[in-house]
């Protein structure tokens, strides 16, 4: 059950990006970005959220995914409303990591065709984002929209207060969607010796697809032990290299994009 405002109006469900110089805000039906610009000051930009429609949409397996894909439209929408804003992976240097952790895991499968080369290879495709938050303020960032969303959540004066931990990162993904993709693959060469890559891009999005349901069955059974076994990767991956504590002047830069979603959404501040 979402928290109440004293007006009785139910708390929105807020989700977020962490840019390289600001926050992206995702609200039910609307997006909020703000930024630390070269000049030192704060802009901010919000817009409409493009929704996929339909009764598939809604599926078990295709919601994740497509709620996903909406929330990688906005990406374009923020660039040009904010043309300062940084993206999480804006950085020749994270290009050049994933071009050689690319190449090195195509590697890995060729030397070692079957479910091990995989799962290294696998593993490998995390190092840009991991190098991603290593570089610059993103981690830091990324403090700051877990501190913003959970102070609204929890009715806190202060973000600096909250955890910069969050039970609703995208962190909790990693490790079942790593897990049910390297299955996936394993499963799908006993068929298909050779698989190309439409079969290998439709085993990704079905594990994206699982991960998100388990995501979703944690959210709802979070107080179970299987929950909390499910998440400790999550929490894990935040505490000791996802995030890091923000400053006063990141944490603004956190106020005014959460300020501004709640006022394109009509939510009491």
């Amino acid at each position: 059950m979402s928290k109440a405002e004293p007006t009785g109006q139910p708390k929105l469900r807020l989700g977020g990006m962490a840019l390289r110089n600001g926050l992206l805000v995702h609200g039910p039906t609307q997006w909020a970005a703000a930024i630390r610009g070269a000049d030192g000051t704060i802009q901010v930009a919000s817009g409409s959220k493009p929704r996929l429609r339909g009764a598939v949409v809604g599926l078990p397996g295709v919601r994740g995914v497509a709620r996903l894909g909406e929330a990688f439209v906005v990406i374009p929408l923020v660039k040009l409303a904010l043309p300062e804003a940084q993206m999480p992976l804006q950085d020749a240097r994270v290009l050049v990591v994933g071009a050689a952790t690319a190449a090195a895991g195509a590697l890995v499968r060729r030397r070692s065709p079957g479910i091990r080369g995989d799962a290294v290879s696998a593993g490998l495709s995390l190092a840009p984002a991991l190098f991603a938050l290593r570089v610059g303020e993103i981690a830091q960032y990324h403090g700051v929209e877990h501190k913003s969303i959970a102070a609204y959540e929890e009715g806190r004066a202060e973000a600096a207060e909250a955890s910069k931990e969050h039970d609703r990162c995208g962190s909790h993904l990693v490790a079942p969607m790593l897990v049910a993709n390297v299955a996936g693959v394993a499963a799908v060469k006993r068929l298909i010796p050779k698989p190309g890559p439409a079969t290998t891009a439709a085993v990704a999005l079905l594990a994206v697809g699982t991960a998100v349901e388990i995501f979703l069955w944690s959210e709802r059974h979070a107080q179970s032990g299987t929950a909390r076994a499910l998440r400790r990767p999550g929490f894990e991956l935040q505490r000791v290299l996802g995030t890091r504590e923000p400053d006063s002047d990141q944490l603004a830069v956190g106020r005014a994009a959460l300020n501004e979603i709640l006022r394109v959404e009509g939510a009491p501040s």
